[in-house]
């Protein structure tokens, strides 16, 4: 009994000095990280992404200039238009009898300015006739003057052909006084004149309205009236009535909604993808053609600013219609042979009493913050250079590599 009892307890010390030297050759434990490697990509891009629809690049909503019911209505939804056709008809019995009452107006005003100018006419010829008159009068009495001087004719008619010389002139004034009025009435008839005929542009320009015509070649891709309803013209803050919209189909765009934190990467010409709900499986090529100069209005409780950006689809399907939501990934900047991080391993520490951007690479169970120039983000991951291909760099947990110092020891998740 007593020989067994001394073999157990000589195995005991045996395993607590056994497991006392692992302990020792283990050392002190590591914080246990993720990692990856520094890998060189032959290529490597960088993209936005944004939703929205597809809209007509160039389409028109139809409205109407006059107020009235809808008395023709020869187009429907799907239809295909020509630039002047006929898209919808107003009633215009009010209108025609407005543009004819302008019409007939027009004509006796210029009656009226042809007779104010008669008037005119005469008024000169009763100048001319004065003017002689006038004439006439002084040179009798320059006469009477001169033979009064040599006391050849009585002192009365000196006296008389000062009083004719008096009454033409006073004759003339009056004459030339008839012939500044008929001047002015012939200015006033001719403003009247004019006033009328602007009116009579205005009612024939009314009257024209009536029938609207398409603006472009397109398709009626929205109906909003029917045949019968009652057409009103926007006032101030009131807008008026849409019949339709007219879309030009050769060209289709597709315009999303691009976040702040993007949108200043974004430059006309730069490529994208367009990929539809309603065609899965099939991508569309296109290229920025438009960017928003402002921010869209925020809607809702949303904080988040967002750009317009359109852009251009290359060869459109002919079944894409207008409304129809789709994905879009634009190519901001594109790389070769460039070598690439995780994203998150990327990280900011004070080095010398300076900020600097690096990574934490792993050598020998320790982490080192080694600096690094970081280039542009695609993906999950970011171009970088400072450090050798095939480099292992410290990924994550994100708590750890939040708090994680140079030369701390780590342990790689998943080793032994």
């Amino acid at each position: 009994m007593k020989r067994r009892t001394l073999v157990l307890l000589v195995l005991a010390a045996l395993i607590v000095v056994a497991g006392g030297l692992a302990l020792a050759r283990r050392g002190p434990k590591g914080t246990l990280v993720d990692v990856g490697a520094a890998t060189r990509q032959p290529q490597f891009r960088s993209t936005v992404t944004a939703s929205g629809e597809i809209v007509a690049s160039q389409y028109a909503d139809i409205g109407s200039s006059v107020m009235g019911k809808i008395v023709a209505l020869p187009v429907a939804e799907g239809d295909r238009v020509k630039a002047g056709q006929v898209l919808a008809q107003i009633d215009r019995v009010q209108v025609e009898a407005d543009a004819a009452g302008a019409f007939e107006q027009m004509k006796a005003l210029e009656a009226d300015e042809r007779a104010a100018r008669e008037q005119g006419r005469a008024a000169e010829a009763d100048v001319a006739a004065a003017e002689a008159r006038a004439r006439d009068a002084q040179q009798q009495l320059q006469r009477r003057q001169a033979l009064s001087a040599e006391q050849l004719v009585p002192a009365s008619e000196l006296e008389s052909a000062k009083a004719t010389f008096d009454a033409a002139n006073a004759q003339l004034a009056a004459a030339r006084a008839a012939a500044e009025r008929a001047k002015l009435s012939v200015e006033t008839a001719t403003r009247r004149r004019l006033q009328a005929k602007a009116q009579q542009v205005r009612a024939a320009d009314v009257l024209a309205k009536t029938s609207i015509l398409s603006p472009i070649d397109g398709v009626v891709t929205r109906l909003r009236v029917r045949n019968g309803e009652m057409v009103v013209v926007g006032v101030q803050n009131q807008p008026g009535t849409t019949l339709m919209t007219i879309s030009d189909l050769g060209a289709i765009d597709l315009e999303v909604k691009v976040a702040e934190a993007d949108v200043l990467a974004v430059r006309q010409g730069q490529p994208a993808t367009v990929t539809l709900e309603a065609l899965p499986g099939k991508d569309f090529t296109g290229k920025v053609v438009e960017i928003g100069a402002s921010a869209l209005p925020v809607t809702g409780t949303a904080a988040a600013r967002e750009f317009r950006v359109v852009i251009r689809i290359d060869s459109p399907d002919p079944g894409l219609r207008p409304g129809l939501t789709g994905d879009a990934e634009i190519i901001t900047s594109e790389r070769t042979n460039v070598l690439t991080v995780p994203l998150q391993s990327v990280v900011l520490r004070t080095v010398g009493g300076q900020e600097k951007t690096g990574v934490f690479t792993v050598a020998n169970g320790r982490a080192t913050f080694v600096p690094v120039t970081s280039g542009v983000i695609g993906g999950l991951n970011i171009e970088v250079s400072g450090i050798a291909e095939g480099t292992v760099v410290v990924t994550g947990p994100y708590q750890v590599l939040r708090d994680l110092k140079d030369g701390q020891l780590v342990a790689v998740i998943g080793t032994k």
